[in-house]
């Protein structure tokens, strides 16, 4: 039996296998909202036949954005836009639709990849000046950050409280904290970009203190019986940056905070960073979190072969599997690992017909005649 295709439980969240669709920025939101593109982009993804589908890095304050194009849950009709989005996805797949919410910091008020990623300067039409813990730039020559103050601080937290209530009304399953990738949250973790002198900055207690006030107040806005929890960043690939050690010592406190599971990823904070990639490079990361927090974990990065997911969940080293840019290239990534495991997959009857007759049962449910 292959272990890919496993049931797996998310707190009280359960999923008919191990895939996970990675929450993966699309940069096509008019003001925030959801747009016909996030129509097409979770329509087809929803008939991915993976466990689970979250939606993109969704800011929630406006000036959280990534970009001027970034999703977002902050106003509402950005939570009309969605939910018109959702209802067309659920009426054609019973597939479970989590978010991630999210706040860019530092590495906001950006262009979109396709344009150069640059910062957008304050100055210039569409920019703004992004907010971070300290008033350090992610690059040298960029425009520096606001340095958040009480009131700031106060801000955010609401806004991740508020993003969470609308999530709920939306009838999302669950919720993933954005800690990760250099974004704020991560900023704070991290003492290349935390340079505060107050009770936010200094000790690894304080660098977590912010983050770990975010969770509590999404945990404390979201139904109890809908989990919550964290993508991180495991270590910034840079010398006296945030490391493995303290991404341990973070999802152990929040589990005590009730935390569900861990998304374990890495990078991000600095240009400055050295990462050493290879085939699944950031397992190793995710099976020391396992084996020391006991939290769920969800390995990603750089698997891209049935058979390396089925080793990483079969050796223990992670207990799902999440894809994202392998999902973009092939959105039947699932069915093509069902049929080289043997298991099966549940696929639209629209497509039963695609079934290669060397796999006559790989489809959950399938009775195909032809006429």
């Amino acid at each position: 039996m292959s272990a890919l295709f496993q049931p797996f439980k998310i707190g009280r969240l359960e999923l008919e296998n191990r895939i996970v669709v990675a929450p993966m920025c699309q940069y096509s939101a008019s003001e925030g909202s959801a747009t016909d593109w996030h129509l097409i982009h979770l329509g087809q993804l929803s008939q991915s036949g993976a466990g689970l589908l979250i939606i993109e890095a969704t800011a929630v304050v406006e000036e959280g954005r990534i970009t001027p194009t970034d999703l977002g849950l902050y106003s509402d009709a950005n939570e009309a836009a969605l939910a018109r989005v959702l209802a067309a996805v659920r009426a054609q797949s019973p597939i479970p639709i989590a978010m991630q919410l999210a706040h860019a910091g530092r590495k906001a008020s950006s262009r979109a990849p396709w344009d150069g990623g640059q910062q957008i300067p304050s100055a210039d039409a569409g920019g703004w000046v992004a907010q971070a813990p300290s008033a350090i730039p992610h690059s040298p020559g960029e425009e520096a950050p606001h340095a958040l103050d009480a009131a700031g601080l106060a801000r955010v937290r609401d806004g991740f409280a508020e993003a969470a209530r609308r999530a709920a009304r939306l009838g999302l399953v669950g919720l993933e904290i954005h800690c990760a990738h250099g974004y704020l949250l991560h900023e704070f973790l991290s003492p290349l970009a935390n340079q505060r002198t107050d009770d936010y900055g200094g000790s690894l207690e304080n660098r977590m203190r912010f983050p770990l006030e975010v969770f509590r107040a999404v945990r404390d806005a979201f139904p109890a019986d809908r989990p919550v929890w964290v993508r991180l960043s495991a270590t910034d690939w840079v010398d006296g940056g945030w490391d493995l050690d303290s991404s341990v010592a973070f999802a152990r406190a929040l589990k005590d905070a009730g935390c569900a599971a861990i998304h374990v990823s890495t990078g991000g904070v600095s240009p400055q960073q050295k990462i050493a990639l290879g085939a699944g490079y950031q397992v190793p990361h995710a099976a020391r979190i396992k084996a020391d927090v006991g939290l769920p974990t969800i390995a990603v990065g750089l698997i891209t072969e049935p058979e390396q997911a089925e080793t990483i969940l079969a050796s223990g080293d992670a207990d799902a599997i999440a894809l994202a840019r392998a999902m973009l290239y092939d959105p039947r990534w699932p069915w093509h690992a069902a049929a080289k495991l043997g298991a099966k997959v549940r696929a639209p009857r629209q497509y039963w017909r695609s079934q290669p007759r060397e796999f006559k049962d790989l489809f959950e449910g399938a009775a195909i005649g032809q006429r």
